[in-house]
C-alpha cells in the first residue's frame, strides 16, 4: 500500500489560530487572482493549518500520494526526481509559492518527484478533500486552482525549452535575471543540477560574469 505525503513535525498543527498578518497575507495573494467570497475566506481560517520544517526534510517523498497543498510563509525548498541515484532538481519555491505536486495531488497518485526543505521553512497547507470542498463549495477557487496549475505547467514548459534549446551561459542569465533568490539562495549543486551542467561549468560561467562586469 502507497503511504501518502506526511510532514516532519516541529510542533503540533494549529487549525484556525493562525496570526492575522499571515491570513492577510495570503487572502492578498488568492484575492489578486479571483475575489474571495466570505465563505471561502471563513472555511479558510477554521481549516488552514500550520507546519515548521526544518532544513533538509521532505515534505513529499517520491512513490507517496501527494495529499497537501503548501503556501510558503517563510523558507525555501525544492522539487527534485531522481535518476539513477542522481538527482535532478525542477524548480525551487521560496514565501508566497503555492507548493504541491501537481500531477500526484490533481490525481491522487504516487508521485514521481520529491520535495525538501533548502532552509528552515514554515508552511501552511490544506488536504485534497478539503481543497476539492472549497471547488464545490465557493465557485472562485475552481478559477484560482486552475491559475496556480497553469502556472506550474508554465513554469515547467519554460524550463524544458531552456534545457533545449538555450547555451549554458544563457539558461544562468535567464535565472539570473528572473530569478535571483535561486541564485543567492540555492547551494551550487542544486543550480547546476536544475540547469542540466555541472558544478565546475557553473563555477566558469559565474567567473566569466564576473570578468565581464569587473
Amino acid at each position: 500500500m502507497i503511504k501518502q505525503d506526511t510532514l516532519v513535525k516541529t510542533k503540533e498543527d494549529i487549525p484556525g489560530a493562525l496570526n492575522k498578518y499571515f491570513m492577510d497575507e495570503l487572502f492578498a495573494f488568492l484575492n489578486s487572482i479571483y475575489p474571495l467570497s466570505q465563505k471561502a475566506i471563513d472555511y479558510l481560517t477554521k481549516n488552514l493549518k500550520e507546519i515548521e520544517v526544518p532544513r533538509k526534510n521532505f515534505v513529499l517523498k517520491k512513490g507517496r500520494v501527494c495529499y497537501n497543498i503548501y503556501f510558503v510563509k517563510n523558507g525555501l525548498l525544492r522539487c527534485f526526481y531522481t535518476k539513477n541515484d542522481k538527482e535532478i532538481n525542477s524548480w525551487f519555491m521560496k514565501e508566497q509559492d503555492v507548493i504541491f505536486s501537481v500531477e500526484s495531488f490533481l490525481n491522487q497518485i504516487p508521485s514521481r518527484e520529491s520535495i525538501q526543505t533548502v532552509e528552515d521553512s514554515h508552511l501552511y497547507y490544506i488536504s485534497y478533500p478539503e481543497l476539492q470542498y472549497l471547488y464545490n463549495h465557493c465557485s472562485e477557487f475552481n478559477f484560482i486552482g486552475r491559475v496556480v496549475t497553469e502556472k506550474y505547467y508554465q513554469l515547467s514548459e519554460q524550463r524544458l525549452y531552456s534545457l533545449r534549446m538555450q547555451k549554458a551561459i544563457d539558461r544562468y542569465n535567464f535565472i539570473f535575471n528572473h530569478f535571483p533568490h535561486i541564485i543567492l539562495r540555492v547551494p551550487s549543486k542544486y543550480i547546476a543540477s536544475y540547469l542540466g551542467i555541472t558544478e565546475e561549468t557553473l563555477s566558469r560561467i559565474r567567473a566569466s560574469r564576473i570578468n565581464n562586469h569587473a
